[in-house]
């Protein structure tokens, strides 16, 4: 529990970074998403989930 605690706490800092010091570029990020088709997002989605599945298991394992 630690660690999943710990692993929102570091998502919550990567978060407040792009938008406390770089509010244009979320601004921008935000308008891409929006236009952006459904399965792109999908796809970006379920890739993120690999690579961060990928990493927990390299560390962890």
């Amino acid at each position: 529990m630690q660690d999943f605690l710990a692993a929102i706490g570091l998502v919550l800092v990567i978060e407040g970074l792009v938008y406390g010091g770089f509010p244009a570029l979320a601004r921008k990020l935000a308008a891409e998403v929006l236009s952006m088709p459904e399965n792109m997002l999908r796809i970006g989605g379920l890739a993120a989930i690999a690579i961060g599945v990928g990493i927990v298991w390299l560390v962890r394992g």
